[in-house]
């Protein structure tokens, strides 16, 4: 143990106040450029100042190759020489004078290795003489480091940390004779008290004096130990990233550096992988409440991360502040009728563990002691199967323990913060968040500390997993990956909308909703290309990307879009294919959510429909709002309605924007063929007028609708009033243009009919409790809503038993690609929404 700030033993580094501890790993040394910036970061001479050095990057790993290179009895002069060459090419580097000086020094450290490396060529086998040659890197870097420092202040000294620091090697790694180094140091230091230091991290000496190290990422731990041999104010650990994250970032990269964790955080996520912390650099400084900050040495303009007693983050608002993931670990399950209320059974079982030497990385338990189950290292699985089925045989023998059974392919992802302790909801968002990415826990491990919840999963769900739980906590905007079918007017809107939106998310990027657009497809043709939303803007040409794309190919679309990084999918139908609606269930089945203004799968075969929701009752999301008002909430609503236990008596109104604008502007002053010519010229109609006039989208709206209210309707129960004559509905769709002059004779006839008893045309579509569904041309009386409606409104009234005589009416536009987008955007939103994303 390190002393206390209280002890006598404290008083000789207590005795120089304001001390900084700067530590550089070898990326903040692997060039002369980077020594030469170390000079501007370790301050200003107002606080005494030591830095830890590590060998130049790639030299420890150089050094052990030697030695691999000696015992096979190869020749290692070139690779020697190459070691050299490469200190001799740093110096040279820093622009000196004259760098012979530096030059001798440099060869008279390496100089005993040649000689080293034939002792061993000749079959010597001394730990203590790997460990001198392993130590040889940092005594290169800290000359270096010195002769640079020095032409700033000539009063830097050079330790040599075998000189002080005394270590023995414990079952964890290297444990530091305190008392040793304490006095060691003191004696070494009361040469030149308060001397700002340069010193060799990684290495030490053993209690007889031979060499040692410190292990591998045994520099940060050097750090941590000369931090409190010297008293320090603080221990600033240099690296090449910015701090600590949230998230490894190759996996998630919306990770964020986080400002501040506590010691106890810190140690959580360096247990558990994160890859810029130790937990032994962490444990000599947390002891004595030393501060260390993790900054990036090429980005000293970053504050980095702070690492105290305290945590400096809002603990209410983020209470996980950071998600660790270990991988390539089995779990090893111990199960049985007979372990209930056994003593000694977890004893038994982790003894043999440890007499194998397998290291148990997470336990859980059940309350009934039915089953014990462990995470242990991949590659010690088998052994460690065989030597608890050993511990076991006779209970096993017996049939009171059911066997050992080891599952390998396991990762342990691990959340972790201070403000969980005592927080309701926690480990339910966890697990929420990881159920609706599709990622299966196989077990689950919470401390009473409550600090950190571990559960193990699939490692074919990491990183889906990990990117999951990470939005979960609002630590990055929940992730979708996106397949756009039907890039026509209204898929085309969508795009321009969602461009625009992804620019103002940029404002909150933490809690949002990130929508990767990962496919586009029309009937024919698709693309796998990525976009960026940059890219896309609101003038992005959906038919150019497809132009030279590949042959559509439902099934691999899927895949590519239901990729395992991403944790949800979503396929946005704007089509009006059949073929497309017939995919839905298995999208859903498959955890896809699907979002679409495609009428066909809420109005097609009753059989399908009923599928289709089944599978989204425990797969993916299944919205479809823009299939009966564009954007208007006619089906939510309805929902509201009846969810509440209002119950319906009928439905009317105009379901069609369109067939709404006709009838307006018509009243006898222009011919209707002109007025369909116009509206299909403004796009308020199909491509093909005809799928208007035919009545058939107003009856599929009513069929959603019917369905919607519980009503098992089919589409051919409703009655529908076909607008086109026969003579006109098989023609090509240029013949049926020149000659829609032919319809406007019997429309006149039937307005002047409306007309002879004070009336107008609109064409209504009718729906009764009973089921009784019709659409059709009529005269409504002279109170009902649909005569005061705007040009393309939409127009649905709801007669229930709370409305019955007064309905509730809703109005709005319902026709044009932009409102039907928005229809479909706010859709995609709301499953944003059900998956933790902030509006």
């Amino acid at each position: 143990m390190p002393p206390s700030p209280e002890s006598p033993e404290h008083r000789v580094a207590a005795a120089a106040p304001h001390c900084h501890v700067h530590k550089f790993g070898g990326s903040s040394v692997a060039t002369a450029r980077r020594l030469l910036a170390i000079r501007e970061l370790v301050g200003d001479g107002s606080a005494r100042t030591a830095v830890v050095v590590s060998a130049l990057r790639g030299v420890t790993d150089a050094l052990v190759g030697l030695i691999d290179v000696a015992r096979t009895g190869a020749a290692w002069r070139d690779p020697l020489a190459a070691l050299l060459a490469r200190h001799h090419q740093v110096a040279d580097e820093f622009g000196l004078r004259d760098p012979t000086a530096l030059h001798h020094a440099i060869d008279d450290a390496f100089a005993p290795l040649d000689g080293w490396l034939r002792d061993i060529a000749k079959g010597a086998d001394d730990p203590a003489l790997d460990a001198q040659i392993h130590g040889l890197g940092e005594a290169g870097s800290s000359l270096l480091l010195h002769v640079l420092l020095s032409g700033k202040d000539a009063g830097w000294r050079r330790l040599d940390a075998r000189e002080v620091l005394v270590v023995h090697q414990g079952e964890l790694g290297a444990v530091v004779d305190w008392d040793a180094s304490r006095c060691r140091f003191a004696d070494w230091d009361a040469e030149q008290p308060g001397a700002p230091l340069v010193i060799t991290g990684y290495v030490a000496s053993d209690e007889a004096g031979q060499p040692t190290t410190l292990g591998r990422n045994g520099g940060d731990y050097s750090g941590a130990i000369f931090a409190v041999l010297l008293g320090a104010d603080q221990l600033t650990i240099w690296t090449d990233v910015e701090g600590v994250l949230s998230a490894d970032p190759r996996q998630v990269r919306d990770a964020v550096c986080l400002p501040a964790l506590s010691y106890r955080e810190a140690c959580e996520l360096a247990y558990f992988g994160a890859t810029v912390l130790h937990p032994q650099s962490i444990a000599p400084a947390m002891q004595q409440g030393i501060p260390i900050r993790i900054r990036s040495a090429l980005r000293p303009d970053n504050e980095g991360t702070l690492i105290s007693v305290g945590d400096g983050i809002d603990g209410e608002r983020h209470p996980v502040k950071g998600l660790s993931l270990v991988e390539r670990h089995a779990l090893l399950e111990l199960s049985g009728t007979g372990l209930a209320g056994v003593p000694g059974t977890a004893e038994r079982l982790f003894a043999a563990l440890h007499a194998a030497q397998v290291s148990v990385t997470m336990i859980s338990q059940g309350s009934s002691e039915h089953s014990i189950c462990c995470v242990i290292r991949d590659d010690q699985h088998v052994i460690a199967r065989d030597v608890v089925q050993k511990a076991f045989a006779e209970e096993i023998a017996s049939g009171q323990v059911a066997g050992v059974s080891v599952s390998s392919d396991i990762s342990v992802l691990a959340a972790v913060g201070d403000g969980m302790a005592g927080r309701p909801g926690v480990a339910a968002r966890l697990l929420g968040g990881l159920a609706q990415a599709r990622v299966n826990v196989r077990a689950i491990a919470q401390g009473a500390g409550e600090r950190n919840i571990s559960v193990a999963i699939q490692r074919g769900d990491a990183q889906r997993g990990l990117r999951a739980a990470h939005a979960a906590f609002w630590l990055s905007p929940q992730s979708m990956s996106v397949g756009l079918i039907g890039p026509g007017n209204v898929g085309r809107a969508l795009l321009g909308q969602l461009a625009a939106f992804d620019a103002r998310r940029a404002a909150r990027p933490r809690e949002g909703l990130r929508l990767r657009l990962r496919a586009i497809a029309n009937s024919r043709r698709m693309s796998r290309d990525e976009r960026t939303w940059s890219d896309i803007g609101h003038d992005f040409d959906p038919r150019a990307a497809l132009a030279d794309s590949e042959a559509l190919d439902l099934d691999a679309l899927t895949d590519h879009v239901d990729d395992e990084h991403t944790p949800h999918a979503l396929i946005i139908d704007c089509s009006g294919s059949d073929a497309v609606a017939a995919r839905y269930a298995d999208w859903l089945r498959r955890g896809i959510h699907v979002v679409t203004p495609n009428k066909h799968a809420g109005s097609g075969a009753l059989d399908r429909y009923r599928e289709i929701r089944a599978a989204s009752q425990g797969g993916g999301q299944f919205r479809y709002e823009a299939t009966v008002g564009a954007g208007l909430p006619v089906i939510q609503t309805l929902r509201s309605l009846l969810d509440t236990g209002d119950e319906l008596i009928a439905i009317d109104g105009l379901f069609s924007g369109t067939l709404a604008w006709l009838f307006n502007c018509f009243d006898g002053s222009r011919p209707f063929s002109e007025l369909l010519l116009k509206a299909r010229s403004m796009g308020y109609t199909e491509p093909d007028p005809r799928e208007d006039l035919s009545g058939m989208d107003v009856a599929r709206k009513t069929v959603i609708l019917a369905r919607e209210a519980g009503i098992d309707m089919e589409l051919g129960k409703v009655h529908i009033e076909n607008l086109v004559p026969e003579a006109l509905r098989d023609l090509p769709l240029g013949d049926f243009l020149a000659r829609a002059g032919e319809l406007d004779a019997p429309m006149a006839a039937r307005l002047q009919a409306a007309q002879a008893g004070g009336g107008k045309l609109r064409y209504l579509a009718e729906l009764d409790r009973e089921g009784n569904a019709r659409v059709g041309l009529t005269s409504p009386p002279a109170d009902h809503p649909s005569l005061h409606g705007r040009l393309t409104d939409n127009l649905i009234q709801f007669r229930t038993q709370r409305y019955p005589d007064n309905p509730l009416v809703v109005q709005g536009p319902g026709a044009g690609p932009d409102v039907t987008a928005a229809g479909v955007f706010s859709d995609i939103l709301a499953i944003g929404q059900s998956l933790g994303a902030r509006a």
